[in-house]
């Protein structure tokens, strides 16, 4: 039986002669027959190394493991694959074991910033829950090369309920999001645990969920997954497509039965050299995107960690891509560009100039064509000077959720939903001779 197409055929035969569609498709089919060799790379893609360049990788991948799902390295382009986007995300590199002076193993510090295990709570409302160190592709170019592929971490109920505790504890968190690894390594009746704990914390207002599955493993977001996530609505999902070539027809569905189940979706794109790094490829993406309803979140300049200098780009060239973007495709495909700042500092956005200059009465500004326009400040606006004594304020302070439905006159009364048993005329006199 057929394949998609000929390189998975060709994959799958290699992997069991007569596979069928059904053993494609099947995310624990394609998790058992995951990549994790040299050897076993060469025979199901093709590609030959040589020799010299086997004890290379082999010496890469004693510090940085592999792990390439069948289904993602059906899409590399064997005959150019040193210049392929899907290869050099997913296959090791002997310049991964050159560590510069200004790289780190942990360069966000979110060990520094984790008062339990598992959780990482750097912004005052949300934490980062690590569920998970195991994933089904280990990117290159992964921030958290030192935790990927740690087997002796793959958490418990107990090790996870410390960080659930730890929610639990602090009203504070409105945000809670699931990353790792990937969470959707969790079985599903784990990720039903999970979600189930979380969301019966009154103070936890939304869960989001990081994973690369929709890209690497699209099979992975079966009906049963979704129908399990939207027990637990509102639940986002961010997904990481870093080239157009990854929007193929499987993983399309995936993200199709993800906005059908009710999913907002956003994409965080990491920019990458000699793989993303040129406008009209980053432009295609986003455009891609929102043709498949995922909403492009953050495009991330390249950590400092270890091994990484050889993906990373100057900021120059992710200024120059936002330049291509801002007023050249619709707004709501321009992602925000962030360095996630070494030390713990956190995402800070960083942009192309706009406000040129400004005055006691006008500000100067240009357009993404480079005209050069002028805005007049309003003339009559008194500058309110706030001494945050919010008791005293005279701006609309009643920050509850609208009630959209006063039940009124008659209808009041025949309401269930409330209690009035009469209604009765303002300044009524017999009312106002009642003593208080």
């Amino acid at each position: 039986m057929k394949i998609f197409n000929e390189p998975q055929q060709v994959i799958a035969n290699r992997i069991k002669e007569n596979s069928t569609i059904s053993h494609w498709k099947d995310w624990k089919w394609q998790l058992r027959n995951t990549i994790k060799t040299i050897d076993q790379f060469e025979f199901l893609t093709g590609i030959r190394f040589t020799e010299d360049e086997k004890e290379n990788l082999k010496e890469t991948l004693d510090k940085f493991p592999l792990s390439v799902t069948p289904y993602y390295a059906s899409l590399i382009d064997e005959d150019n694959y040193q210049n392929d986007p899907v290869f050099k995300q997913a296959m090791a590199d002997s310049k991964e074991l050159i560590v510069l002076e200004n790289e780190m193993a942990d360069p966000l510090s979110e060990e520094s910033d984790s008062p339990v295990e598992g959780i990482t709570h750097r912004y005052p409302d949300r934490v980062l829950f690590h569920v998970s160190n195991i994933c089904s592709m280990y990117c290159r170019h992964c921030t958290r090369k030192r935790k990927v592929g740690d087997h002796d971490f793959i958490p418990s109920k107990e090790q996870l309920a410390k960080g659930i505790e730890y929610v639990r504890n602090n009203p504070v968190v409105r945000d809670v999001l699931l990353s790792g690894g990937d969470p959707f390594m969790l079985s599903d009746e784990k990720i039903d645990w999970l979600l189930s704990a979380l969301s019966s914390i009154p103070h936890v207002e939304i869960i989001r969920i990081g994973t690369r599955m929709p890209v690497v493993l699209p099979y992975r977001i079966t009906d049963n997954l979704v129908q399990i996530l939207k027990k637990y609505q509102p639940v986002w999902i961010n997904t990481h497509f870093n080239h157009p070539r990854e929007l193929t027809s499987s993983a399309k569905e995936a993200v199709r039965k993800l906005a059908d189940g009710g999913f907002p979706l956003g994409n965080q794109t990491v920019l990458l050299a000699d793989v993303n790094d040129c406008p009209r490829i980053m432009k295609k993406l986003v455009q891609k995107l929102v043709e498949n309803r995922i909403r492009p979140y953050y495009l991330y300049q390249c950590d400092l960690s270890e091994g990484l200098s050889h993906f990373r780009t100057p900021v120059g060239k992710g200024i120059e891509i936002m330049e291509s973007l801002i007023g050249h495709t619709s707004g709501f495909a321009v992602p925000t560009y962030v360095i996630d700042a070494p030390g713990g500092g956190g995402k800070i956005p960083v942009m192309p100039n706009y406000l040129i200059s400004w005055s006691t009465n006008k500000v100067v500004l240009r357009n993404y064509e480079g005209v050069i326009t002028t805005y007049k400040e309003p003339e009559h606006y008194e500058n309110k000077f706030c001494d945050r004594d919010c008791s005293d304020c005279k701006l609309e302070l009643n920050l509850q959720e609208g009630d959209e439905f006063h039940a009124l006159g008659i209808e009041k009364l025949l309401s269930d939903e409330n209690d009035s048993i009469s209604l009765i005329p303002e300044n009524n006199d017999r009312h106002s001779r009642r003593k208080v």
